[in-house]
């Protein structure tokens, strides 16, 4: 993938313009907030004027894109969220064996777990369908010492797992895998907002508006859990 990308061939500036894929985007991603929200900011953008919602990827220690060892281009976005997919099916399985959760609190974690596991059939076929090959899941080790701690770093994982989602909705280039990489996001906010309740925390850490998060961050937060 190139490090850095030119935002008026990004799929939600082509959508933000054309108002039959505008409504066709929305109605693919549920209509969701965050959805709307990126759609009128790229809206208001025309060709004389920098868009401010898109940056350059950033870069690595070594001047490279962080991106760049998952594939080119949306394919190595795909290959960069199924990464953290397996990363979040593996967390979830891993709690459930554990027993350290019993009765509702358990039922909620299965059924978070099996959405995770979800989005990585999902990615892997979709990374498929743009004719390269998934990304290998990694091995992975998760500390388990009491409950407490598991819905702290449970929310931790879903919030980060939200923000790495929005941090590259401006990349995307084809509508198809932007609508569906926003409709994963809305439900890892979702399931972030719940495990923070649980954990004691506001719903929402970030207030009123997400903020998202760059490869290069989201990449350091989870490789102390990498084996």
């Amino acid at each position: 993938m190139s490090a850095t990308r030119n935002p008026e061939s990004s799929a939600l500036q082509r959508i933000a313009r054309d108002p039959h894929s505008r409504r066709k985007f929305l109605a693919l991603t549920g209509g969701t907030g965050v959805s709307a929200a990126l759609l009128a900011a790229c809206g208001d953008d025309d060709e004389e004027t920098t868009p401010t919602t898109t940056e350059e990827q950033p870069m690595d220690e070594t001047g490279g894109d962080p991106l760049a060892d998952f594939g080119e281009g949306d394919l190595g976005i795909v290959n960069y969220a199924l990464t953290l997919e397996y990363l979040e099916a593996g967390f979830y399985a891993a709690v459930i064996k554990s027993g350290l959760f019993k009765g509702d609190q358990l039922a909620l974690l299965k059924v978070i777990g099996d959405h995770e596991a979800q989005h990585v059939d999902a990615l892997t076929a979709t990374a498929k369908d743009l004719g390269g090959t998934p990304a290998p899941e990694p091995k992975a080790n998760f500390p388990l010492d009491s409950a407490e701690e598991v819905v702290a770093l449970a929310a931790t994982v879903e919030n980060l797992g939200a923000a790495a989602y929005l941090g590259q909705a401006a990349a995307i280039q084809s509508p198809d895998v932007l609508a569906a990489a926003l409709s994963i996001h809305t439900v890892e906010a979702r399931h972030a907002a719940v495990l923070n309740t649980l954990a004691g925390e506001p719903p929402t850490p970030d207030g009123a508006f997400a903020v998202p998060a760059d490869a290069e961050t989201v990449l350091a937060e989870v490789q102390p859990f990498l084996a």
